[in-house]
């Protein structure tokens, strides 16, 4: 899934490290989001995005996003 996490974290000149501490996840993981090596649940998705003070979808594009039965 892409996202605009690294973009924003730039703009906003904040480190992985003080994203992650404030969502609660590791360093790690807001790496493999801005690599799309791993897809945020819906809750760290609304934390990403309540803390750029930005929709989901302004900070994540769902559109590659496979969903089964559909």
């Amino acid at each position: 899934m892409k996202t605009r996490i690294q973009e924003l974290r730039k703009k906003h000149k904040i480190s992985q490290e003080e994203l992650a501490l404030t969502v609660g996840v590791t360093r790690q993981t807001i790496t493999s989001l801005e690599n799309e090596k791993y897809v945020a649940s819906l809750v760290l998705a609304y934390k990403i995005a309540k803390y750029f003070h930005l929709r989901i979808e302004d900070v994540f594009d769902f559109s590659d996003v496979e969903v089964e039965g559909l």
